[in-house]
């Protein structure tokens, strides 16, 4: 008899309450088309879209910079009602991102002061942070979105693990040291993209510059705030599943799901 068979049901409601249920059926996002879109595509045009529209949209335009910069901030926003639609799912942080594509456009097309843009670039992850710790609050704790995906893990079986071996309160307080893990790697990406967006982005808004220096922060962002902040996450995550493999006694493998065990 597989040693999780016994805990394959929750021990009681409270239990169940707490977790976040069965894995989500919906379509599996496109990595792919998810970097093209969000990503690829809107620093190309940024880029060199004075280059390839340019002559085009000066017969309707004086200021060409405008409209190229709304080109490239349909791509996010398409994607964003496009996988909406496709998989019918929807959370906080894809919503938070939809509000800071939308203040980036804001800030260019009202030629808002330059200085508003590292504000916005701060406060998104710096919300995300706030978020993640004051969940902590509620019943849904967002450590359990960001780290505890119910499409890869068995959810309801840890709980019964948990339940089984009478150590709730313990994976209680380690629910809360990798929650502030994760607070603390949005707020340092906070503290970057402040640092980053006023050192690259100069420019007026609402000008050829303003874009390409949008285009160059996108493309910094990555290897100077996204890593960082990975090595953040990925550490939290270590956390979270080795105290819940040494609270349960029981091998990482056994809550798995076993579709992903296959693969």
């Amino acid at each position: 008899m597989n040693e999780m068979e016994e805990v394959s049901e929750p021990k009681n409601k409270a239990a169940a309450s707490v977790s976040s249920g069965s894995p989500n059926s919906a379509k599996k996002e496109n990595v792919f088309l998810n970097m093209g879109f969000n990503i690829l595509l809107p620093i190309l045009i940024l880029n060199k879209g004075d280059q390839f529209l340019g002559d085009w949209l000066s017969s309707y335009f004086e200021n060409t910079a405008v409209p190229i910069l709304l080109i490239a901030l349909l791509f996010p926003i398409s994607y964003f009602f496009y996988d909406l639609i496709t998989r019918k799912k929807y959370n906080f942080i894809s919503i938070l991102g939809l509000i800071s594509v939308l203040l980036t456009g804001g800030i260019g097309i009202l030629e808002i002061p330059t200085e508003w843009f590292a504000v916005k670039e701060a406060a998104i992850p710096a919300l995300i942070g706030l978020a993640v710790i004051v969940s902590l609050r509620t019943p849904y704790p967002l450590v359990r979105t960001f780290l505890l995906n119910p499409e890869l893990m068995d959810v309801d079986k840890i709980d019964a693990a948990l339940a089984e071996k009478g150590c709730r309160g313990a994976f209680d307080q380690l629910l809360v040291r990798c929650t502030y893990w994760l607070g603390f790697s949005f707020v340092f990406s906070a503290v970057l993209n402040f640092v980053l967006a006023r050192w690259i982005v100069v420019s007026p808004s609402g000008t050829d510059a303003y874009n390409e220096e949008v285009a160059r922060m996108m493309l910094w962002s990555w290897p100077v705030i996204a890593i960082p902040c990975l090595v953040i996450t990925m550490y939290a995550l270590w956390l979270l599943l080795k105290g819940i493999q040494d609270l349960t006694g029981y091998k990482l493998e056994s809550f798995i799901r076993a579709e992903h065990t296959e693969k």
